[in-house]
């Protein structure tokens, strides 16, 4: 099982008032589903998405990746996993600033141990259609543009699993639909993929979506019609090909 989940809580404390976000939450997710963690505003969603993701620690419970348990696994083991086994994709896309695309989509290869960093995050950038804007400013390219180059940075290091928080966001409809057959095509080539939104629309573009309320699961449900965006972006949907980017 790539990822289990036992009785999983978070809490905060602000003051001696003690806030609980997580609460018993239990799921298993297997190696190449794509499933969709949907929810309300404040139900937990995301919280849940940065313990599953490393970016966050439970206060209670037990997380297992890829069979091991995840409690001892020091702070430099995680930052291994996030830069090797995971890519991540946020709603409000993360670039650097007055950078190009192509080294945006570099930053994390400087932390790997991979070499040929240049030909790789092109091979990247051509996946998701973006190869003619290289040398772009992140800046200087639209919303649904900086999105694929998120992408492209959380692929370029060939990671197990893609976290997709709200990825569509910040999108308008069209930039929307690119992003989400993006993701699609992703998971179609053998990548896990799970997905963060509070849109049922975006959910039902996964196979499986989990319904999260007041830092409960209330749903675990399969999608038996699951929906495809048509590419309408820029560029021929041929154009955003996954076949030459490797597989570990």
């Amino acid at each position: 099982m790539l990822i289990r989940l036992e009785n999983i809580t978070k809490e905060y404390e602000n003051g001696g008032v003690i806030t609980k976000v997580l609460k018993n939450i239990s799921l298993q997710v297997k190696e190449g589903e794509f499933v969709a963690i949907m929810g309300p505003s404040g139900s937990g969603k995301s919280t849940l998405m940065h313990i599953i993701g490393f970016l966050d620690r439970p206060t209670g419970g037990t997380y297992f990746f890829n069979n091991e348990n995840t409690d001892s696994f020091s702070d430099d083991d995680l930052a291994r996993i996030r830069n090797e086994r995971i890519g991540f994709v946020f709603q409000s896309f993360n670039l650097l600033p007055r950078t190009s695309v192509l080294d945006n989509v570099i930053l994390p290869l400087t932390y790997s141990k991979q070499k040929n960093h240049i030909e790789k995050a092109t091979e990247a950038l051509k996946s998701v259609g973006l190869e003619n804007r290289l040398s772009f400013l992140s800046n200087q390219i639209s919303g649904g543009q900086k999105q694929r180059v998120a992408i492209a940075r959380a692929l370029v290091c060939d990671p197990k699993v893609i976290f997709a928080d709200e990825p569509t966001g910040n999108l308008d409809s069209k930039s929307g639909a690119t992003v989400m057959n993006i993701l699609g095509r992703l998971n179609e080539e053998g990548r896990t993929v799970i997905l963060v939104t509070h849109d049922r629309f975006v959910a039902e573009h996964a196979r499986r979506i989990i319904t999260i309320k007041d830092g409960m699961i209330t749903g675990d449900e399969e999608n038996k019609t699951q929906k495809k965006s048509e590419l309408t972006e820029e560029g021929p949907e041929d154009s955003l090909s996954f076949g030459n980017l490797s597989r570990k």
